[in-house]
């Protein structure tokens, strides 16, 4: 493997008042962040309503945005932004969004939870966006739905809370509790929120303004490319690819994929390699890797259950593959993930991956300064 280089990563220190004063609309809408929130994220979904605005003869939203965490909240991008301090005296809202990402499967805060349950009742809509689930989910209001999160935590979120019906898509829509998987799904959902209240002339031509096309469905799948691209990929290796994904704990065998597919286990191999870059075993022990690694900092799962989820039949198997990667021990990394790093990298990427086999790899270490 080759030898590491220290690259050393610096945080912007800009801070923005993203807190508008506004009268109160027809529908109003109140975001709650906590720290390292996508602010990516809020600002699309707060785009659609104000061009809905735009639009309208009158205002149809009012928003505001607070956080339980004080008034300076750090999004995920290291820019600080000043917000309402949310308690009580917040507005009543039809929509309650609930915004985190890094570090949020392990935030916890009572007066957030007793908020969220209280709004429930008063029959607000509430929504978890990206990691803003897991806040949702401890609060015990998606019991028995079904509900989403980004991809990436999806195994974690599902180990988690066995009692949500936990499913990949865009977001999901209940008449009382949503969850949206994060990034650009946000506009999606906002769209689709806006089509029930104004339709489906009037969301299609917000999307028209914010080159939005075409609006995706709460089903749509949230990755198409698996690190490749897919203009180029035979379905064949697409399916492949699935086949992997979804059988992470019982890892299917080639023979087996071949079959499931109706062909040769030559002709998948030689597609595969040709498509993906690496074969189909070397793809699946990514995915397993990837997989151990989000349970690792999402969960609570002994290292030994982690390695079972992830497909690997030995311990000493999984952390001689998991520190050949990721240059450390599974121990080692969940002491030091993300606590240690304000800006987490995420160094599991398929290009990282075949650099690695091809022995191409110079990973970069993250420090702080």
């Amino acid at each position: 493997m080759a030898k590491n280089r220290t690259k050393t990563r610096r945080l912007m220190t800009v801070e923005i008042d993203i807190s508008p004063k506004m009268t109160p609309a027809q529908v109003h809408a109140v975001f709650i962040i906590v720290p390292r929130f996508n602010i990516t994220t809020l600002i699309t979904m707060i785009e659609a309503m104000r061009i809905a605005n735009y639009l309208a003869p009158a205002p149809i939203f009012s928003w505001e945005i607070a956080s339980f965490d004080g008034k300076k909240i750090t999004a995920s991008n290291g820019m600080t932004t000043t917000v309402e301090v949310a308690d009580d005296t917040l507005r009543p809202a039809e929509f309650a969004f609930v915004l985190g990402s890094w570090g949020t499967e392990h935030y916890s805060n009572k007066y957030l939870i007793a908020w969220l349950r209280k709004r429930t009742r008063a029959g607000t809509r509430i929504c978890g966006v990206e990691l803003g689930c897991y806040i949702v989910a401890r609060a015990g209001l998606l019991d028995g739905k079904p509900a989403t999160i980004h991809w990436s935590w999806l195994n974690g979120f599902r180990e988690t809370f066995d009692r949500v019906d936990v499913r990949e898509g865009l977001f999901t829509l209940d008449s009382k509790v949503m969850t949206c998987a994060g990034g650009l799904a946000g506009v999606d959902l906002m769209l689709r929120l806006i089509e029930e209240l104004q339709g489906s002339s009037f969301s299609g031509e917000i999307a028209d303004q914010m080159l939005h096309h075409p609006i995706r469905n709460a089903t749509t799948p949230q990755r198409s490319t698996m690190g490749r691209s897919t203009e180029t990929m035979l379905p064949l290796v697409r399916e492949a690819m699935t086949l992997i994904e979804n059988n992470i704990e019982e890892p299917l065998t080639v023979p087996e994929i071949a079959n499931l597919l109706d062909v040769s286990q030559r002709q998948l191999e030689r597609q595969f390699k040709k498509h993906v870059g690496c074969t189909v075993v070397q793809f699946g022990l990514l995915r397993r890797l990837q997989n151990a690694r989000l349970l690792l900092i999402s969960t609570q799962l002994s290292i030994r259950q982690i390695a079972t989820a992830s497909g690997f039949n030995t311990l000493s198997h999984f952390a001689y593959s998991f520190g050949k990667f990721f240059d450390r021990r599974p121990s080692d990394y969940r002491e030091a993930w993300p606590e240690n790093e304000p800006a987490p990298s995420w160094p599991g990427s398929l290009s990282d991956f075949l650099n690695t086999l091809n022995g191409k790899s110079d990973k970069t270490q993250v420090v702080r300064v």
